[in-house]
């Protein structure tokens, strides 16, 4: 397992710092339940959206860090929870430059639209928003498929997740490929330094691990 972060250690320029997800006591949940767990023989935190939790309001905080550009990696799995509606869809991902007064921006995984018979439902595998005022809806309708595509996803499966933010740019990689699978070239909020969130949306289950935030 890793080391968990200390109390007194923040991200500082170009210097990368391994954070412990499997450490409860460095989260601090908004509209979640986390517990530390084991999921498909790893060490995790398990977080559950709450299940009257509104959409992109569900995740949970990575104490004492502030990060601005920079790559933020994790292991990740997501499932639709017990009890969650059809359109559940094990949303996951990360929220990144979390403002205080709740803005912010992030890039999550459909993990149930992967291997869908629907090609439109693949298509829509990868999304990135941003809270509160760009949500999927809003960019569906101003810029059809610009913030979302396919990659490969199954339920439940351990997949690797990284991002590259600079500026106004993300890139989204994930299990380990060399070409991003998404990309944001205008990210909505202005490129303000911020915190680092584990993100869940509503009916998902999810399972994070190895997260890894390199800032520069």
């Amino acid at each position: 397992m890793q080391r968990s972060l200390s109390s007194a250690t923040v991200l500082s320029l170009l210097l990368a710092v391994p954070l412990a997800a499997q450490s409860v006591d460095r989260l601090e949940g908004k509209n979640v339940s986390i517990a530390k767990t084991n999921f498909k023989g790893r060490d995790a935190i398990q977080v559950i959206a709450a299940p009257d939790a509104a959409n992109a309001t569900s995740y949970a905080v990575v104490k004492d860090v502030s990060f601005r550009d920079g790559v933020i990696e994790v292991d990740l799995a997501g499932q639709p929870a017990a009890g969650a509606g059809s359109g559940a869809r094990g949303f996951i991902g990360i929220a990144f430059r979390l403002q205080p007064d709740g803005r912010y921006e992030y890039i999550y995984l459909r993990p149930t639209n992967g291997r869908a018979d629907d090609q439109v439902r693949r298509n829509h595998s990868t999304q990135y928003s941003s809270h509160p005022d760009f949500d999927f809806a809003k960019s569906r309708q101003q810029a059809p498929e610009k913030y979302e595509s396919y990659v490969d996803l199954e339920p439940g499966v351990w997949t690797k997740y990284k991002i590259e933010v600079e500026g106004r740019k993300a890139r989204l990689y994930v299990h380990g490929a060399g070409q991003p699978c998404l990309i944001v070239d205008d990210l909505k909020l202005e490129p303000r330094a911020g915190g680092v969130a584990l993100w869940v949306g509503p009916g998902t289950e999810g399972y994070f691990a190895n997260l890894k935030i390199t800032a520069k």
